[in-house]
């Protein structure tokens, strides 16, 4: 038997927007993502045959994000809930109280010191999407042939992508990236350092003395570009280059959407590649863009 989450009428009354999206109104299944990057897995292999929902919202930076009631009662109504353990505390403790069943795609792509940022590993990325169409198939199994050529042209994006960063950041004239925060540890698969500001979460305040020591970095290294985020606040990173004389640019670590925003989470993957081509001086790069 199913577990469900018991709320007071009160609480009922104020589910909102995904509540009204669920499976009986649609008739399908629905499968809910902890945040943009499952979505965008869920959404390319399961296609039109389950009703999908993020529950991080467009704008909304997933790694302090706690779940409020509907999104609460979102995860205990689905039929699926995919989320990767590590990157959102209180989602994976929503997760575990609450869900029906549930896929934890960290299992699936060999995480690193812990580090939850996989996706933006094309490869990693790839045996993510293998976990969720085994997954979809299963409670699905009806569109099963549907979700294994989804599951096929995704691979095909997925790994065009890695061979155009492999070919893209070849003969670059430097290798270190300074980010915002430690977000971007799997490109290190095609010879880029990282030099964070902040760790794991672009919410931690970094120490003067880490500080100093990314000046001097910078310095050394001849940097000329300091990447803020998109969703994340750009101030750290405004000021650091602000006071080197340095540019800023934007690297999304594509953790959400922004909201209107009409990108993907291929699309973003190449807007990626060009800002660190630039940066780092790759034959190539488009200068001036």
């Amino acid at each position: 038997m199913f577990r469900r989450l018991a709320l007071p009428l009160f609480a009922v009354l104020l589910l909102g927007p995904l509540a009204a999206c669920g499976s009986a109104d649609s008739g399908k299944p629905t499968v809910v993502a902890s945040f943009y990057p499952l979505e965008y897995l869920v959404r390319s292999i399961a296609g039109d045959t389950v009703q999908v929902e993020d529950v991080t919202a467009p704008g909304v930076e997933p790694h302090d994000f706690e779940p409020k009631v509907a999104e609460t009662a979102a995860i205990a109504d689905a039929r699926l809930v995919v989320y990767s353990r590590g990157l959102q505390p209180a989602v994976d403790d929503s997760v575990s109280q609450n869900a029906q069943e549930s896929l934890d795609v960290s299992k699936a792509v060999d995480l690193t010191d812990d580090n939850p940022h996989f996706w933006v590993d094309p490869l990693r990325m790839e045996k993510a999407a293998v976990a969720v169409e085994k997954r979809l198939a299963e409670l699905n199994p009806d569109h099963a042939d549907e979700y294994a050529a989804n599951l096929a042209t995704l691979r095909s994006t997925l790994q065009d992508l890695d061979a155009a960063y492999r070919t893209g950041l070849r003969g670059c004239e430097r290798d270190l990236v300074v980010t915002s925060h430690d977000a971007f540890g799997y490109l290190g698969r095609y010879g880029l350092r990282f030099a964070p500001i902040t760790g794991l979460s672009p919410e931690a305040e970094p120490s003067p003395k880490h500080l100093a020591q990314l000046r001097d970095l910078i310095e050394q290294d001849g940097i000329t570009t300091v990447f803020s985020e998109t969703i994340a606040s750009p101030k750290m990173a405004d000021t650091l280059a602000h006071d080197l004389g340095i540019s800023t640019a934007v690297l999304d670590p594509i953790e959400g959407l922004q909201k209107g925003s009409t990108d993907d989470y291929a699309s973003l993957m190449r807007a990626n590649l060009a800002a660190l081509q630039k940066a780092n001086g790759c034959p190539g790069a488009k200068v001036g863009s």
